[in-house]
């Protein structure tokens, strides 16, 4: 029997750490059959972005339309998108096979706006629509605290207002945030906070492993929330899950010595 199918609608980067590569690592790993709708080639090693090639909106809006009628998608995970015209082009094709399907599939969509290294990954333009066109589609949505900090103006610099974001926004777009805080070095521990539509917020901690320098974690978090719906688990149990999941991949990182971009020494997890 073929497994669940998770579609990955997300960039390819170059170093398999993050975007589409990472999604399948990640499903193929928690037994779900990955398939993918590539938006950009994305030149990328750890640490620099040195170029974005995306893809005609007609070709990932094709990928998708064609994954939908050649498998039986459970869940779908949006990524990298990148520009106006690819969101519309995704949004598109979805709607379209949303409305020729009658189960309709679990999105979970990862704004990804900038890289680790800080490289922007997202025209500043299409952020309007993302919350006009994308959020609408999303059973759950999974922004860092940079992606927080762009959608609602202000940074969440501490727990409490994580919660307030996270409360703030899914009150706004009536679906569940995961608002992840992997960025907060000053708690002791790495806290994400699940909060829904109807005012409840789940805490998910884990300890900080010391010296690592990840890369790809948010894409390998939405990938195995997006798996673990597709294998029929409730999302608060699939948000956990993914979090223990993410968690052992850091702790068993592998160490590049002779990476010049990074540096000497430098740890990437592995998904």
């Amino acid at each position: 029997m073929l497994p669940p199918v998770v579609l990955s609608i997300a960039g390819s980067d170059s170093s398999a750490g993050a975007g589409a590569q990472a999604d399948l690592k990640t499903m193929s790993a928690l037994g779900v059959y990955g398939v993918t709708a590539i938006t950009c080639v994305v030149a990328e090693a750890p640490g620099q972005v040195s170029a974005i090639q995306p893809v005609d909106p007609s070709i990932v809006a094709e990928q998708i339309r064609l994954l939908f009628a050649a498998f039986p998608i459970a869940a779908i995970k949006t990524g990298m998108l990148f520009s106006s015209p690819i969101i519309e082009a995704v949004c598109d094709a979805l709607a379209a096979a949303f409305a020729r399907n009658t189960r309709r599939p679990l999105p979970v969509v990862d704004p990804v706006m900038v890289a680790t290294s800080g490289d922007s990954l997202l025209d500043p333009s299409a952020v309007d629509l993302l919350r006009t066109r994308l959020f609408p589609l999303a059973h759950l949505i999974t922004p860092n605290l940079d992606e927080v900090r762009v959608l609602l103006g202000r940074p969440a610099a501490d727990l409490p207002a994580m919660e307030a974001a996270g409360a703030e926004l899914a009150r706004a777009h009536g679906c569940a945030f995961l608002v992840k805080g992997g960025h907060l070095r000053h708690e002791a521990k790495a806290v994400d906070l699940l909060c829904l539509a109807d005012g409840a917020c789940h805490r998910f901690s884990a300890p900080f492993v010391p010296g690592v320098s990840t890369h790809g974690t948010g894409c390998t978090t939405s990938a195995a929330v997006a798996s673990y719906l597709a294998l029929g688990l409730p999302l608060a149990e699939a948000v956990e899950r993914s979090k223990l999941y993410v968690t052992k991949t850091v702790r068993k990182y592998f160490r590049l010595e002779s990476l010049q971009l990074s540096g000497p020494g430098t740890l990437f997890s592995c998904a």
